[in-house]
């Protein structure tokens, strides 16, 4: 896939309510919705990467995972690595525990399911002090990179034909299972 400097401009733009809510500028409480516009970014590039490699014989989930890898991993443990040494400094024994389980969730990438069982939910004041929180989108975003690849690699084993569909008919279950799940 050749280079999208519009894309670039979009994750600009996904970001910034991110970063502005987290500043705690005012006006800007819906840092979320920058996460949601991440998501579907990404999703967008690696759906039309992948599609295309399986078209043309030439998809390998090894070197997908692979790459996966090389990108995600090297930030992931450094801001492991940093969190370990700062929290062993700042918090209490009690939090420390807490942040080694959330840290060996971030690992396994269920971080999502992890803080969602063992948080107030991520807008609960309690959560400014729960150093791995934010790896919960990392999480939602590997889980999909794990299984997504797979699913298009049946779908057109299956048929061609039946791929647009097929993801048309997931992305709709899931927004009426968002909605009905809020």
């Amino acid at each position: 896939m050749n280079y999208r400097p519009d894309i670039d401009g979009l994750r600009t733009i996904a970001v910034l309510p991110v970063v502005l809510y987290h500043a705690g500028v005012s006006g800007f409480t819906g840092g979320f919705v920058g996460v949601d516009i991440f998501f579907v970014i990404s999703g967008f590039l690696i759906t039309t990467i992948i599609h295309g490699e399986i078209a043309e014989g030439r998809f390998s989930v090894i070197r997908f995972y692979e790459r996966r890898a090389r990108r995600i991993l090297p930030a992931l443990f450094a801001v492991i690595l940093v969190s370990l040494v700062v929290g062993w400094f700042l918090l209490t024994p009690a939090d420390y525990d807490h942040m080694g389980r959330s840290i060996l969730s971030a690992l396994l990438f269920v971080s999502n399911m992890w803080f969602w069982q063992n948080s107030g939910g991520y807008f609960d004041g309690a959560t400014d002090y729960l150093p791995m929180l934010h790896t919960w989108s990392l999480a939602v975003e590997e889980q999909f990179y794990i299984f997504f690849p797979l699913l298009l690699m049946l779908l057109h084993r299956i048929g061609r034909r039946l791929v647009l569909p097929a993801i048309v008919v997931l992305v709709m279950g899931s927004l009426v299972l968002a909605i009905w799940a809020t």
